[in-house]
């Protein structure tokens, strides 16, 4: 959707551009009548002053939205903390918003953001055109997800190669029955429980469907959905987790269960968190690069902005590695 200008008012209310512009900031040479008219069609057209282009004008410093579902998981902390850096070096202010990784709180964010800032940047589950409802016209990079609008743009995480890689390292150490536990909260199997099948598919493994459980994404729900995995198939020796969060409270839960990691279970985790590291035994994990995510999504952002063309798709894709360490 083409996002609405102020000549897209002036010629909705038959007034001149200057005139919009005194409408919009309350000037007094300007009628009542004709102030009236220009501010119905403003809203009738569903106008937004671009606080980018003020900026230009005024050398106010550019906003940015940054949407994130959980600051509490270490994973989207270091995202933001690698956007905000991004953002520093163009002079550029982020107001980061937490869904709570809630749909009602996701669109009461989207519902107050779109005054605050020039575009916006992060993980949404909302269609795409409830998304455009309440920003109204505003740049949009989704982390993590495809996008449709020609206004938006995306950041995609590819991590089906990285999971083979551990499909495979898990496979090459003697596991043939290796659990999973997904994020709960999906109403179907995620994405990346999805390439972890296919990849077991692909290395002629046949996986149990029972050995595949939903977990909370917290250390303690990791621990609860392990514990209840293991109570029911205690014949798994490898797993697989959605996130490191999920693997950091399988970990602890299978050490405090008496099993030896990686010996009597293996556990690999999807991030590569720093935090993996400090764990006892450090964690394996297939690998994003926070700081390239960040980075490329405010990259991706000043491109919006300016009007230039947009990165090639091969250019916005941050892929996952296998990161060997202690626990697998």
């Amino acid at each position: 959707m083409k996002r609405v200008t102020i000549h897209d008012v002036a010629r909705s209310a038959g007034v001149s551009r200057q005139t919009v512009s005194r409408a919009l900031n309350d000037k007094a040479e300007i009628d009542g009548g004709t102030k009236a008219r220009v501010l119905e069609a403003a809203r009738a057209l569903g106008y937004r002053p671009s606080r980018f282009a003020r900026g230009l004008v005024r050398q106010d410093t550019v906003t940015i939205g940054l949407v994130i579902p959980d600051l509490r998981n270490p994973f989207f902390t270091e995202i933001a903390a690698s956007a905000l850096e991004a953002a520093r070096a163009l002079d550029w202010h982020v107001v980061v918003h937490d869904t709570t990784d809630q749909a009602e709180q996701e669109i009461a964010t989207l519902r107050v953001i779109g005054s605050q800032v020039d575009a916006v940047v992060g993980y949404f589950s909302q269609p795409e055109a409830e998304i455009e409802r309440h920003i109204g016209g505003l740049p949009v990079v989704f982390l993590g997800r495809e996008h449709r609008n020609p206004g938006f743009s995306s950041i995609r995480i590819e991590g089906e190669r990285g999971i083979a890689e551990a499909v495979a390292h898990l496979i090459a150490a003697g596991h043939t029955r290796i659990g999973m536990l997904d994020h709960n909260r999906r109403p179907a199997p995620s994405i990346r429980q999805r390439w972890f099948q296919s990849a077991a598919t692909a290395a002629g493994l046949e996986l149990d469907p029972a050995w595949v459980l939903g977990a909370d994404q917290s250390v303690a729900g990791g621990a609860a959905a392990f514990a209840e995995l293991h109570a029911a198939h205690p014949e798994l020796t490898a797993l697989f987790t959605f996130n490191d969060i999920i693997a950091i409270g399988a970990l602890r839960e299978a050490r405090r269960l008496g099993l030896r990691v990686p010996a009597d279970l293996a556990v690999i985790g999807f991030d590569g968190l720093e935090l993996g590291a400090l764990v006892e035994p450090p964690l394996t994990s297939v690998a994003i690069d926070t700081n390239r995510l960040g980075r490329l999504a405010i990259e991706d952002v000043a491109r919006l902005l300016t009007g230039e063309r947009a990165a090639a798709p091969e250019d916005l894709v941050v892929c996952g590695e296998l990161r060997l360490r202690g626990s697998a």
